[in-house]
């Protein structure tokens, strides 16, 4: 091997277990910011088993760790189900009334001809769904596609 490349090699070594570190803290960091744990559920399906299916799996997280962070990020077909006149409109606000946010994706809406009047009161809006689920990955959320 030439000197070069013995450095290089030699300088990976060093670095590759420090690197592994920080990104480990920085997943840390995320959950011990909040406090409590973190999850986000991406629904991208209009069919109300599922939605109540992924209504049930929160009650069941909650259950088992108490006090959670949970973000649930609707996507294309999904958004009829948090649609005002939805099915599934009353069980979306009886979970929302234990804290779990609801954000609708705005391209989607777009696509969908959807506005803020069609929609149930006091979700959350993000311009790009699969954007906000990389962001909330980031701050340390898990993440569940049901």
């Amino acid at each position: 091997m030439k000197p070069r490349q013995l450095a290089i090699v030699a300088l990976m070594t060093v670095l590759m277990p420090t690197a592994s570190a920080v990104f480990a803290a920085d997943a840390a960091l995320g959950k011990a910011a909040a406090g409590r744990d973190r999850v986000v559920f991406q629904v991208n399906e209009d069919d109300s088993r599922k939605w109540n299916t992924v209504l049930a799996n929160i009650n069941n997280v909650q259950e088992e760790l108490g006090r959670v962070e949970v973000s649930v990020v609707v996507i294309g077909p999904g958004l009829g189900m948090l649609k005002a006149d939805a099915l599934t409109a009353n069980k979306v606000q009886d979970a929302m009334s234990t804290g779990v946010r609801f954000v609708a994706c705005g391209n989607s809406m777009t696509a969908q001809h959807l506005t803020k009047d069609d929609m149930i009161d006091g979700i959350a809006y993000a311009k790009a769904g699969y954007v906000e689920v990389m962001r909330l990955q980031q701050q340390g959320y898990a993440y569940v596609r049901p």
